[in-house]
């Protein structure tokens, strides 16, 4: 199934503090769309996180917003799904730091929520932030969500392939072509190998991470402290090692997905360089890494078209590409970031395309009477 371009949405210069505006074409039927997040606390969220935009954005526009931890759930004797949610105090929100001081103050109000009755859930939680503490909660979280699923809640993305994805061996799937060469064990002996076989070259991180925790770039420099870097990355569990792409030198392009397709609103897409100029490999923002506006070139549109197939067929609604030169670093299917930072950079309303997105999404399965599979709902 081939979805709409993305790119036909007009977007809209952000007003912060405007009033829930009217929704284009819904005809007299129009009503508030339920919707929740998944994150894995509210008390962790931070104002610069995607969610965090996503929600007020929502709220803004006159919709009922609930955010929802990862051990919030309940699976009721009635047989229904609940959950215990922060639920926002006020109407409208003059900026995202204004809705995470609501949502995080000690009397900020939670209530229990029938997730059955919820439009849309989307998951936004990641499961490297749990896997010393509370290993049980991703997959718990994913679990719930596939309940939703079920009682015609659109899951996005959606769970019973994101829980396939749950780390990096999901990126192994794609074809080759975008991929850099990769192996996967717990063998320093054949981690050596492997970066021996690359002239010394070669990335070595985490199979369950992200953020750029426990990532080491290798080079000839590197030996005295390979071991090193080897122990702290298995100690762990099983480590990723990759050819090293000398573009990375120059940061990485993060081109944000939507619907199977890259983002874009007025002729502009959802694409920035992440760099680092302080020394640090490592370009993720959580590291430390500096971001700018991008145009992606033809190799990352390349890309994009060779992964939207399977994101499409996976029910991966929004997802973000990692680029340097013609390879994917990763792939982001969990919480993907950076709307907050291109509706900033641009002044175009990347977010308030989301939710006219999510809006559009409810009213098809609405008009379908449930028919519709989620996966079909999540790519649509």
């Amino acid at each position: 199934m081939t979805p709409p371009s993305n790119k036909a949405s007009a977007g809209r210069k952000p007003n912060p503090g405007a009033k829930p505006r009217a929704k284009k074409g819904e005809g007299p039927d129009a009503r508030p769309i339920r919707l929740a997040f998944v994150v894995n606390d509210v008390a962790t969220e931070k104002n610069n996180y995607t969610t965090i935009r996503l929600a007020r954005v929502a709220i803004n526009r006159g919709h009922e917003v609930a955010l929802v931890g990862l051990d919030g759930f309940m699976y009721h004797a009635s047989g229904s799904v609940r959950a215990r949610a922060s639920v926002p105090r006020h109407r409208t929100y003059a900026d995202d730091d204004a809705l995470l001081e609501d949502l995080q103050a000690d009397d900020a109000e939670r209530k229990w929520i029938d997730v059955d009755q919820l439009d849309v859930l989307m998951l936004r939680s990641d499961p490297a932030e749990e896997a010393e503490d509370r290993p049980w909660a991703s997959n718990s979280g994913l679990l719930f969500a596939q309940l939703a699923a079920l009682r015609h809640v659109i899951v996005l993305n959606d769970p019973v392939h994101l829980t396939d994805a749950a780390n990096k061996t999901y990126f192994q799937h794609f074809p080759e072509r975008v991929r850099p060469v990769t192996c996967i064990t717990l063998d320093a002996d054949e981690i050596r190998a492997f970066i021996a076989e690359h002239e010394g070259y070669g990335v070595i991180k985490p199979l369950q991470g992200s953020g750029g925790q426990s990532v080491f770039v290798i080079t000839p420099d590197s030996e005295g402290n390979l071991n090193q870097m080897i122990d702290a990355v298995t100690r762990d569990g099983y480590a990723i090692v990759q050819e090293y792409l000398p573009e990375a030198a120059n940061g990485d392009l993060r081109l944000l997905m939507l619907n199977g397709r890259p983002l874009r609103v007025e002729g502009c897409y959802a694409c920035i360089r992440r760099y680092n100029d302080s020394g640090d490999a490592r370009s993720n923002i959580t590291a430390g890494g500096k971001y700018e506006m991008a145009v992606p070139d033809e190799n990352a549109l390349l890309l994009a078209e060779i992964v939207g197939p399977k994101l499409i067929r996976d029910g991966m609604y929004f997802a973000g590409l990692d680029i340097a030169g013609d390879k994917m670093m990763e792939i982001n299917v969990d919480t993907p970031g950076g709307i907050n930072m291109v509706d900033d950079l641009t002044g175009i309303g990347f977010s308030e395309v989301i939710i006219d997105d999510l809006e559009r999404k409810v009213r098809l399965r609405d008009q379908y009477e449930g028919t519709l599979t989620n996966t079909e709902l999540a790519m649509m």
